[in-house]
């Protein structure tokens, strides 16, 4: 991890032929409660969560942590009860009436100036951040350093496919949590852990594994991204 970015983890659950979501792109609910779980335990570690629009919209909440135990530890730790819950979306489009603007939960906003824009005499987002960007989308680079300079040493990326490519492409995620759940979901072009264009073989993020788990028919595997 270089020094000026959080340490950024991937988190994320799968079918078992790599999809995170079905053909109409429902909230992916096919996760047992050991990888629920699992998910507010990766939560837990963390000073912030981030996750794009499209995956608020499916989902409408994001996930606070409950389990006592958990939140004890972020006590001891002396962090927040709760990490912040970081919407990323450049156009900032989605419903305020959405459950999770009711959810205890610290919220911000990483935007672009136009995003921005939509949301004047805020009270929904504790911050909104406008975040630098070029033709290909946020400047992770850029952005990255700001996060850690706010108290962001660790954060989770809760999806989708195209959010975790674009950290990816920037060589910013340091390690990878997947479930492989057991179901299979199809379809040409439904949604995978990692979206965007693509690399060709030879430009692949390389992971090394670093942990394997199974607990009933899910099987939870942690990567390292080799840098």
């Amino acid at each position: 991890m270089d020094n000026l970015h959080p340490q950024t983890t991937v988190v994320l659950g799968m079918s078992a032929d790599g999809k995170i979501t079905d053909k109409k792109g429902s909230a992916a609910r096919f996760g047992s409660i050991a990888d629920k779980i699992h998910l507010e335990e990766q939560i837990s570690l963390v000073d912030g969560v981030i996750f794009g629009a499209k995956t608020l919209r499916a989902y409408g909440t994001s996930l606070p942590i409950t389990n006592a135990q958990l939140i004890h530890s972020r006590k001891e730790r002396q962090q927040n009860l709760q990490p912040l819950h970081i919407l990323v979306s450049g156009s900032a489009k989605v419903d305020s009436r959405s459950r999770f603007f009711s959810q205890p939960i610290p919220r911000w906003l990483l935007t672009t100036e136009q995003g921005a824009s939509l949301w004047p005499g805020n009270n929904h987002f504790e911050r909104i951040l406008v975040g630098a960007t070029n033709h290909s989308g946020f400047i992770w680079q850029e952005i990255l350093p700001v996060l850690k300079a706010l108290g962001i040493a660790k954060l989770a990326i809760l999806g989708g496919g195209q959010l975790v490519a674009s950290l990816l492409a920037a060589r910013a995620v340091d390690d990878i949590w997947l479930t492989v759940c057991p179901l299979i979901l199809g379809g040409d072009g439904t949604p995978t852990p990692v979206g965007g264009e693509g690399w060709l073989q030879s430009e692949g993020v390389e992971l090394d594994l670093l942990e394997v788990k199974q607990i009933k028919n899910e099987v939870f595997l942690h990567y390292k991204v080799v840098k």
